[in-house]
């Protein structure tokens, strides 16, 4: 081979490496640069995913947060529960054993009318047995009255109407005394006048808040040892009770009449005396 061909060979070869090696290049930037871009966006990826962990457990957090204050609120509020049922349960006790109470003595006390009525009737034919004049006879025909006029008394007292408590309820006048003769219970009769004006009975205070004439309805307010309470359509002659601190025995208030501004009752106290006999029947129940 002449120098003149080895020296077009060469010129020849060299044409075709300097492309591939710009070629080449390129591919390698383009590599460098994909990767670039791969990892950046696997960066912002991972980032993207720490902070949605982050929020997530945040709120995993808060809920379980106020799941506890809601359990929390739960319970106290089943304890809550479970206190007023035992207080309903134990004036519920001492319901039922005044009731009984009540029944027993008024059974009692209709026994021992009649056996007076007995004894006095065997009196009053010995006494006319053996006395003849007629001023004797008329003083036993006295006798005689007036023990069947107690005996009448006695009988329209268990007439009465009796409330859920035993007491027996008046409604009128008439009938507040004949309670009152029985010695059991102390009453104050009241009439308040005007809407919203409260007046000091005995030791509660009535407060009238409206009336329903159509229904014979009333509204009343009570302050009983600076608590207030309030008392919404109830009837005429239903007796509301409460009780004072210290005592086992409802008081109660009984309203007979109702006008427009206007309501009439009574307050009914039992006596200090029996005060201490609802304990043992309520140890017995």
């Amino acid at each position: 081979m002449s120098e003149e061909d080895q020296i077009v060979e060469m010129r020849g070869g060299s044409s075709w490496q300097l492309p591939a090696i710009v070629v080449l290049g390129l591919i390698a930037i383009v590599g460098l640069a994909f990767g670039w871009s791969a990892s950046s966006k696997l960066d912002s990826t991972q980032q993207a995913v720490a902070a949605q962990l982050k929020t997530t457990q945040q709120a995993i957090q808060q809920d379980m947060s106020s799941m506890k204050d809601r359990l929390a609120q739960d319970e106290k509020a089943n304890s809550d529960l479970r206190g007023d049922l035992k207080v309903v349960t134990d004036k519920l006790k001492i319901t039922q054993g005044q009731l009984k109470k009540t029944r027993t003595e008024a059974a009692k006390l209709n026994d021992e009318t009649n056996q007076k009525v007995t004894a006095l009737d065997t009196s009053v034919h010995s006494e006319l047995a053996t006395k003849a004049s007629s001023e004797e006879v008329k003083t036993v025909d006295t006798k005689v009255g007036g023990v069947r006029g107690d005996l009448d008394a006695t009988r329209e007292d268990l007439k009465m109407a009796k409330s859920e408590m035993g007491t027996l309820i008046a409604r009128n006048h008439d009938e507040i005394d004949q309670l009152r003769r029985l010695g059991e219970r102390d009453y104050t009769e009241f009439t308040v006048t005007g809407k919203n004006r409260p007046e000091k009975v005995a030791n509660v205070t009535v407060e009238l808040k409206g009336a329903n004439l159509k229904r014979n309805q009333f509204s009343i307010a009570l302050v009983v040892e600076d608590k207030r309470f309030e008392k919404k359509n109830r009837a005429m002659n239903e007796p509301i009770f409460f009780y004072t601190s210290g005592t086992h025995i409802p008081e109660e208030i009984v309203i007979n009449k109702v006008s427009k501004d206007t309501i009439s009752g009574y307050v009914s106290i039992p006596k200090a005396d029996a005060q201490g006999t609802p304990a043992a029947t309520k140890s017995g129940n």
